[in-house]
């Protein structure tokens, strides 16, 4: 029987990515060219992750402006954003609706250019983010592209920067990369970083835009960069962003799966050695050798586990390969998104690890993970909040990671990159199994 409609989505709208993305600039005001209800979506949603203030304009669509486009209100809204926030940036994104009636984002920005040629005007961004058409991760990436677009400059050089575009991870993962790069003492351009925008401190009074975010300046200097790393598995030469500083700039770039697990992080090291010219670091060795102990002295509790997993397609296939490489048996491995690449890229990874009875959902929402969940006898659920309810069903422990973590706190400082992020997941992991064990124990043993 053929499927008509989607149960309980595991994608989220392409402009909630997109808002995430501009909040990694700094002095950066999203504006969503749309309905009010659809930047309250974001903003609620994005707010509950993060445990951040986050504003996000509108051109507040409304039914005439549906029939007869909506220009002016969008030109009102700019405005109105100059005027009350006084950004450097303000990022763009379309909604459905103006992408549905087809009003021409890009012409109305340079009317609004002409408009105030004898002003001071912000720097504008725009991305084309229909969700009828992408995911919350192909709005982000698109995003970042339009970034390079706008801005990169220049041409490469072999003094220049490392240009490092991260995708959709923590705010302490960002952080953590940050620390990699001043460890190989090497200067960078992070696109974008949401580090502080979305994770800062107490303030002593409100700020209209948070500090924090990579500069304008700092984007420029793309176009100059040595070269750039890409974390990704799946996407395509048309999204990448690395691509286009590549095609524009003749910038050079490796794309890498997102480092989570040893193999993973082995690549990302070796390739910033390379581009740097920099040995790796004692620190990083160090780490290195404590998450393989640790993937000993877990392997008794790990081994043969069965696991489902979900989420977007690059952190799934990342963290897939991690819990292979501990020893656990992943029965059900999903993803909403559609890229082609899932499905072809999850196998090639079950069978190198003779992992033989993984079902994998591509395209897929959570009524078919529950469906398939039933049958799979699964021993632990790892991915976003949205697996709780799947949880409660099958008496499984869920371990939240990814995006998105609604109903825990602390969920932008979950470090999954690099041999440290390895580790604090593999010890999380563990310790959620040896819990579920000793929980349902007659003994209730407290020495193992």
């Amino acid at each position: 029987m053929s499927k008509v409609v989607t149960k309980n989505s595991c994608s989220y709208c392409s402009p909630l990515g997109a808002s995430l993305a501009f909040k990694g600039i700094e002095n950066c005001i999203t504006m969503l060219h749309g309905s009010q209800g659809c930047a309250t979506y974001m903003r609620r949603f994005l707010i509950s992750h993060f445990r951040e203030p986050m504003d996000i304009a509108s051109s507040s669509f409304t039914e005439e402006t549906a029939i007869f486009g909506g220009g002016e209100n969008l030109k009102r809204g700019l405005d109105n954003i100059v005027s009350q926030y006084e950004p450097g940036v303000i990022g763009l994104a379309s909604t459905c609706l103006s992408e549905t009636i087809g009003d021409d984002m890009s012409f109305h920005v340079r009317e609004y250019y002409k408009k105030r040629e004898n002003s001071s005007t912000p720097v504008i961004i725009e991305v084309s983010t229909p969700s009828y058409k992408e995911s919350h991760a192909e709005g982000f990436h698109g995003a970042v592209r339009s970034v390079v677009d706008k801005l990169a400059a220049g041409e490469s050089a072999d003094d220049g920067p490392v240009t490092i575009f991260p995708g959709m991870v923590s705010c302490e993962d960002l952080r953590y990369l940050k620390d990699v790069f001043n460890r190989f003492s090497k200067s960078f351009v992070m696109v974008p970083d949401y580090s502080e925008t979305l994770e800062g401190g107490v303030w002593r009074e409100y700020q209209k835009i948070p500090p924090g975010g990579t500069t304008v300046e700092e984007l420029k200097r793309m176009g100059s960069s040595a070269g750039a790393i890409e974390f990704s598995s799946v996407i395509t030469d048309k999204q990448s962003p690395a691509k286009l500083l590549n095609e524009k700039c003749g910038v050079d770039f490796k794309r890498i799966d997102i480092p989570v697990g040893l193999s993973n992080s082995d690549s990302f090291f070796q390739s910033l050695c390379e581009m740097t010219g920099t040995p790796m670091p004692d620190h990083y060795k160090k780490e290195r050798g404590r998450l393989i102990d640790a993937m000993g002295d877990s392997h008794k509790y790990l081994f043969g586990k069965r696991v489902i997993i979900y989420g977007d397609e690059d952190f799934t296939i990342s963290l897939s390969s991690f819990l292979l490489e501990a020893g656990l048996k992943i029965v059900i491995c999903g993803s909403e998104a559609k890229s082609g690449k899932f499905k072809t890229l999850m196998t090639e990874l079950a069978l190198k690890h003779q992992c033989t009875e993984i079902n994998i959902l591509e395209g897929a929402d959570f009524g078919d993970i529950e469906d398939a969940a039933v049958e799979a006898g699964a021993d632990l659920i790892i991915g976003s909040s949205k697996g709780f309810k799947l949880s409660k069903k099958i008496d499984a422990p869920l371990i939240r990671v990814g995006f998105p973590i609604h109903d825990r706190v602390g969920a932008q400082r979950v470090l999954h990159l690099g041999y440290a992020g390895a580790l604090n997941l593999l010890d999380l992991i563990t310790n959620t199994i040896i819990e579920q064990r000793q929980s349902k124990s007659s003994i209730g043993y407290t020495y193992m």
